[in-house]
């Protein structure tokens, strides 16, 4: 089953009323990668008077936390956030150093919720898929043409070893491979050795950038 993550950890702070909010977004393919994020966020910034957070797994589980702060001000809209972004297997955990201004309920749903989209903002967004590697061995004169149907066609073009021969390596949706092994044979005018690897899950499609 297909779903969306991020690429690799980011960090975006905001200040309100004084009060710092510092938002550190990862990737987390289980509960132990989860609580180990947030473990290093605590020990990093020991001295915060509170370290929110709130994560998503492809699994079903979820959780979220106030840390201290009122009831539903800070995980709850943290945890919102995260899934109005169609995220899974992620971890928002958001340090707050109080700057001796009360926030209220309503300042601190606001501050936390902007802290975590600000985070999002600067992540890269990338679809887990179930894929496919192919592997194209051809003579010389037909790497040029398996290199722009690959590329015509949609497919992520990994990497090519060249010897006497050369070895192109694509990858593609499990539900593409037959087609694209049709295709490179085609192409190739049957003179291509294809090799198809098992499915395994795999970023594929690489949006820019989105808040959700």
């Amino acid at each position: 089953m297909a779903y969306q993550t991020i690429a690799e950890s980011v960090e975006a702070e905001i200040t309100e009323k004084k009060s710092r909010f510092i938002a550190h977004l990862a990737p987390a393919s289980s509960e132990e990668e989860a609580l180990a994020h947030l473990e290093r966020i605590r020990q990093e910034h020991s001295q915060a008077r509170h370290n929110v957070y709130a994560y998503l797994l492809q699994n079903g589980r979820t959780r979220y936390s106030d840390d201290g702060e009122p009831a539903q001000t800070s995980g709850l809209p943290t945890f919102q956030v995260l899934e109005h972004a169609g995220l899974s297997d992620v971890i928002c955990v958001t340090t707050r150093y109080f700057g001796g201004v009360l926030l209220g309920t309503g300042g601190l749903v606001r501050a936390y919720t902007q802290a975590a989209q600000a985070a999002l903002e600067r992540a890269e967004i990338v679809r887990i898929d179930q894929c496919k590697d192919l592997s194209i061995t051809v003579d010389y004169p037909l790497y040029d043409a398996i290199m722009r149907a690959a590329q015509k066609a949609g497919a992520a073009v990994l990497g090519a070893d060249f010897t006497d021969t050369v070895t192109l390596t694509a990858r593609v949706l499990e539900e593409d491979a037959e087609r694209f092994e049709r295709l490179f044979t085609e192409v190739a005018h049957g003179k291509a050795q294809i090799a198809v690897s098992e499915s395994f899950s795999a970023p594929y499609a690489l949006p820019s950038h989105s808040s959700g």
